[in-house]
C-alpha cells in the first residue's frame, strides 16, 4: 500500500444505492464459510464475487465499521486515502475521504457514503488505538479463531496504556471531527434510517 495519499479524488463509477432506488435484483446471496457469527453484519457473504454497486441489497450498515474492509468497489475506491500517521495526513485524509463521501452523497450513493463513512470512523479508531498503545496493539494475545473480523477484548486482557502519543491523539481528534460531520449529515440520516428499515 502507498504510504501518499492521491491528490486526486477517484474516478467513481457511483449510482444510486439509497433504498428507494434498489429493485433487488441479485437473486441469493453467496456464501462462504466464516467463523465469524453477527446478527448486524452478514459476515458469511462471499465478498469477493459481490460488487455492492450492483447488488446493494446485500450490503448491511451493520455496527460501528464492520465491512470496512470487506465491502467492494468501495474498499478499494476510499482506502488509498485512508492514513493518520499525524495531524497533517489525518488531516488531508480526512478531507479526501468527506469529499468522496460528499461525491457518493449527490450521485445517491448511499452505500458508498456509508462507507466513506466507516473509513473515517476507522480513522479515529485506529489512531486512538496507537494514541494509547504504543504500536497500536492493544490486547495480549491473538484473536480467538472465531472471533476474527470482530472488534472486542474477547476473553483477551488489555495491555498496558503508554503515555498517550500527542501526535496520533491529534490525528484521532481531526478524524472524529470529519466522523461527526458526516453523521450529522441530514440527507445522509433520512438515507441510512430508510437503508437499515429496508434491509437492516
Amino acid at each position: 500500500m502507498s504510504k501518499s495519499i492521491p491528490e486526486t479524488l477517484p474516478d467513481l463509477a457511483a449510482k444510486p444505492t439509497h433504498a428507494d432506488s434498489i429493485d433487488p435484483s441479485c437473486g441469493e446471496a453467496p456464501k462462504r464459510d466464516s467463523p465469524v457469527k453477527s446478527s448486524s453484519f452478514r459476515y458469511e457473504l462471499g465478498f469477493k464475487q459481490v460488487n455492492f454497486r450492483e447488488c446493494p441489497e446485500f450490503y448491511r450498515v451493520g455496527w460501528g465499521e464492520q465491512g470496512v474492509l470487506l465491502v467492494e468497489p468501495y474498499k478499494s475506491e476510499i482506502l488509498p486515502y485512508w492514513r493518520f500517521a499525524d495531524p497533517k495526513v489525518a488531516t488531508i485524509s480526512s478531507e479526501k475521504i468527506t469529499q468522496i463521501f460528499k461525491l457518493y452523497m449527490k450521485a445517491g450513493d448511499f452505500v458508498g457514503a456509508d462507507m466513506a463513512r466507516k473509513f473515517l470512523q476507522m480513522g479515529y479508531t485506529r489512531a486512538r488505538r496507537y494514541a494509547n498503545h504504543k504500536g497500536g496493539k492493544k490486547y495480549n494475545g491473538p484473536v480467538p479463531e472465531d472471533k476474527k473480523g470482530l472488534s472486542g477484548a474477547h476473553g483477551r486482557d488489555e495491555l498496558p496504556r503508554s503515555d498517550e502519543d500527542p501526535v496520533k491523539a491529534k490525528a484521532a481528534q481531526i478524524f472524529k471531527a470529519a466522523w461527526d460531520a458526516v453523521e450529522e449529515n441530514p440527507e445522509y440520516r433520512s438515507q441510512k434510517q430508510a437503508f437499515k428499515a429496508r434491509f437492516g
